[in-house]
Order: structure tokens, then C-alpha cells, then sequence
């Protein structure tokens, strides 16, 4: 059993509590310190949990099941040689008691030893007839080893001793998607439903699959079959919203979005998607009135910071998109996104060192688009900064060896800083690449153009 504290107030929790708050040992029976042990370790209170195995072996030294419950708090603070030795104690007082092979697994797992613990699993498997746990158990040390087919079978024995784990449910569908066995997962989970035809859960999954094919008019279904199952399922609302919006039923879609506000906590996810369908209907107003929910329900979610900014940018107000890409940035200076609109949004308003910080922070955080390197580089050579340009160009060329467009613009800078030698090897380099794009030397460099070395070598190579 569990404790609440609403319960009676003669439960054995809160007699156990009350003494905590005196120095009067009462006297529980072993059952009931096991139940007092089991709930704080269901609420995460582990200080509280250990005080009552203390207790409780002092009151039952010989009880197993109390130092079981010691073992666990062994593993679970790494202490895998005392519940090792505590375990052989314990094996050889009650070589039958599953649960000492369960935290001898347990140990195994916690050593990476997952087919050891595989093992050891199976041989508690024949100690008891509550399978389910057991199965469960074993199917996760097989998704430790990547073992997705043995995982599954482990997975559908739990589901047969119980049609409403869902948990074992959720796994066995992600083992077919990790297998890329879509089809496969259609068709077990069409079996499963033509005896469980009520089950939610197993329509909600079964539209995913048919999502995941683009066979929309099948998910619509299984999502409808999904909501008459549980009318109050939001996940089937969300993902038939996502369905009627490829199909281009923006009004509907709405409307599912909305219904799931009204029943739960308004998600970000439903009210970013509700901004985009206004937006397909061209109700700007509307749709911008939702990204601002969206934000103000999820501050970190870059989404609908990343759809206002862009709102903004394609009303041609720059102005205002570089007011919310800096609040975005505000929030969450580690995003790279941010700072790509940041440095796009800095170049329309001609912002240009700014647009290079952008740049320069991107770069920072990881992200090496050629595009990137290039954008930045040519900011530089505006700003009038070209030996920074070409320590940006020979760091891209690190990351784009043989690119022409680098190799052009580090010989026109070269060129301009009278680095003739330098300018030469890279103008060759370029042409050697590729002839087409020598254009940027005539738009990034007019002065080399007109240069006679540089005109005379592009003469030669035409």
C-alpha cells in the first residue's frame, strides 16, 4: 500500500512521523516499516527513507525484505560493494526471493553489465509468476545494448499480461521506430486494437505511424477513433491538428489546438500552431497575437520568438523584428538561430558591425555554414577591416578546402594589401576551382580588377 497524509490519522506514516518530532520509539511491525520505506522512496525522500530502514532493523534485524530495502539505497548511491556483499548475505539466507536477483541486476546494470543482469533477470523469471515488472526489467537492459528486436519481444509479454501498460506500449512502438519498421508497427498495432478496440493509446500511436507514411486521410481516423476512445485526450487533439494542417484545413486544425487549451494548461506547442494556421489564412493580426502568447507561455521556447522576428521581418518592419530578436537574445545568448536573424535583421537596418558580432557569435557557438564564414568576411572588408577578413576566410578554408568563393576574396584582399605573392597563389587556387565565380573580384575588389597582374592572369584562363 501507499501513504497519504490525507489518509486516517492513525496511519502508520504518520505515527512514524510523529515519532521522528520525539524521542519515543514506537513499536511497528515489519509490514508496516516496509510501507513506510516504499512511500519515501516513491517521493524521492531518501534521508527519510533511510532513518525508517535503521529503525526498522533495529526492531526486525532478521526481516529480508527491510535489508532489500537497504541494498537499494546502496545502488542507488553507488555503494555496489556493500550491497553486493549485503546480497550474498541475503542469498544465502533465501536463495528463492526473486527480489535478490532483481538488486543483483540491478547491480550489473549499474556496472554497464547489461547481459549479465540479462541473465540474472531470466533466473528470477522462474522464481515467481508476476512476470510483468520482470519482463519490463529485462526489456530495458536489451535497449541499453541496442538489442531493439529483443527489447520489443520483452516488451509485447508485458502487454499480454496487461493490455493497459502503456509504458510497455510506448516502448515496443519506439523499438519499431527505431528499427524503422513502420509498417511492421502498423500492423501489430492493428492486431492489438482488434482486441483492445477501445484503447486510446493505440490509436494515438497507430496515427503517428500513418503521420510518419504522409497517408493523412488514415491518421485522421486513428486520431478520430483515438478522441471518441477519451474525449479529453489532448496529445490525439494536438496530433490531429498537425494532420488537418497538412491536409490545409486550417480552421479545423484551430479548433483542435483550441479545445486542447480548454483542457489542460495552454501549451506553447498549441498556441505556436494556432499563430501558424492564422497565418496560412492570412490573418496577420491574429496570428501575431498568438506568437505573443506563445512567448509569454515559454520564454525559452525559440520558436515563437524565431515566427515573431520573422512575422516582422516579412511585414519589412526591421525595426520591430530587431526589437525581438534582442529580447530573444536577452533570454537565451546561447542560441544560434538568434543570432543569425540578428546579424540578416543588423544588415537590412545597415547595422553592419553589429550584423558582423552576429556573425562572429554564430561562428562562436558552433555553427560553420559556408554562408556563415562568407557573410562575415564580407562585412570585414566593408567595415574596412581586411586583415580580420582574412584570418576568417583562412579559418573557413579550414573547414571548405578548394572553395572558390574563399579563395577569391582572400586573393583580392591579399591584392589590396599589396600582398602581390600571396594574392597570386590564392587567384590561382580560385581559377583552378572554379572559373565562374571570378566575378567576385570585379564586385568585392573593383581596384585589383584593374590591376594588370590580376587582369592579365583572368585574360589567360578565359
Amino acid at each position: 500500500m501507499e501513504f497519504s497524509h490525507d489518509d486516517n490519522n492513525d496511519l502508520p506514516l504518520t505515527k512514524f512521523e510523529s515519532m521522528l518530532k520525539t524521542n519515543h520509539v514506537l513499536f511497528f511491525d515489519s509490514e508496516e516499516f516496509e510501507n513506510i520505506i516504499h512511500h519515501y522512496l516513491n517521493q524521492g525522500k531518501i534521508a527519510l527513507a533511510k532513518k525508517a530502514i535503521k529503525l526498522g532493523l533495529d526492531q526486525h534485524p532478521t526481516s529480508i525484505n527491510l535489508r532489500l530495502f537497504k541494498v537499494e539505497i546502496y545502488v542507488f548511491e553507488d555503494k555496489l560493494v556493500d550491497a553486493d556483499r549485503l546480497l550474498n548475505e541475503l542469498y544465502n539466507l533465501d536463495p528463492m526471493n526473486e527480489e535478490i536477483y532483481i538488486q543483483k541486476a540491478n547491480i550489473f546494470s549499474k556496472k554497464d553489465d547489461h547481459l549479465q543482469a540479462i541473465q540474472v533477470l531470466k533466473k528470477a523469471l522462474e522464481l515467481t509468476d508476476d512476470v510483468l515488472d520482470l519482463y519490463s526489467l529485462i526489456g530495458m537492459e536489451h535497449l541499453f545494448l541496442d538489442q531493439f528486436e529483443e527489447a520489443k519481444e520483452c516488451f509485447k509479454k508485458c502487454l499480454e499480461e496487461d493490455t493497459e501498460d502503456y509504458s510497455a506500449l510506448y516502448n515496443i512502438i519506439y523499438c519499431f521506430e527505431f528499427l524503422d519498421q513502420t509498417e511492421q508497427a502498423i500492423e501489430y498495432l492493428n492486431t492489438f486494437l482488434d482486441e483492445n478496440p477501445y484503447c486510446e493509446v493505440a490509436w494515438h500511436q497507430l496515427g503517428k505511424q500513418y503521420y510518419t507514411l504522409k497517408n493523412y486521410k488514415k491518421a485522421l481516423t486513428a486520431f478520430d477513433f483515438a478522441i471518441i476512445s477519451d474525449d479529453t485526450f489532448v496529445g490525439a487533439y494536438l496530433e490531429r491538428g498537425k494532420v488537418l494542417e497538412k491536409l490545409k484545413r486550417f480552421e479545423e486544425a484551430i479548433e483542435n489546438y483550441t479545445i486542447t487549451l480548454t483542457l489542460d494548461e495552454p501549451t506553447s506547442f498549441a498556441l505556436l500552431r494556432i499563430g501558424f494556421c492564422y497565418e496560412k489564412l492570412k490573418n496577420d493580426d491574429l496570428a501575431v497575437q498568438y506568437f505573443y502568447k506563445t512567448v509569454h507561455e515559454d520564454p525559452l521556447l525559440d520558436k515563437g520568438w524565431i515566427a515573431i522576428t520573422r512575422y516582422y521581418n516579412r511585414k519589412h518592419n526591421y525595426q520591430k523584428a530587431f526589437y525581438y530578436i534582442n529580447k530573444a537574445i536577452n533570454i537565451d545568448s546561447e542560441n544560434v538561430t538568434y543570432w543569425k536573424l540578428y546579424s540578416q535583421i543588423s544588415q537590412r537596418l545597415n547595422l553592419f558591425e553589429e550584423a558582423e558580432r552576429g556573425f562572429k557569435k554564430t561562428l562562436e557557438l558552433g555553427n560553420y555554414e559556408l554562408n556563415t564564414w562568407l557573410s562575415r568576411g564580407d562585412l570585414l572588408i566593408k567595415l574596412g577591416e581586411p586583415e580580420a577578413a582574412i584570418f576568417n576566410f583562412e579559418q573557413a578554408l579550414d573547414f571548405y578546402p578548394e572553395n572558390a568563393e574563399i579563395e577569391y576574396r582572400l586573393a583580392g584582399l591579399n591584392f589590396s594589401l599589396n600582398e602581390n605573392d600571396k594574392g597570386l597563389f590564392h587567384l590561382k587556387n580560385g581559377l583552378r576551382y572554379n572559373e565562374e565565380y571570378t566575378f567576385i573580384i570585379d564586385e568585392l575588389f573593383p581596384d585589383v580588377a584593374n590591376k594588370l597582374l590580376v587582369k592579365n592572369l583572368l585574360k589567360t584562363n578565359q
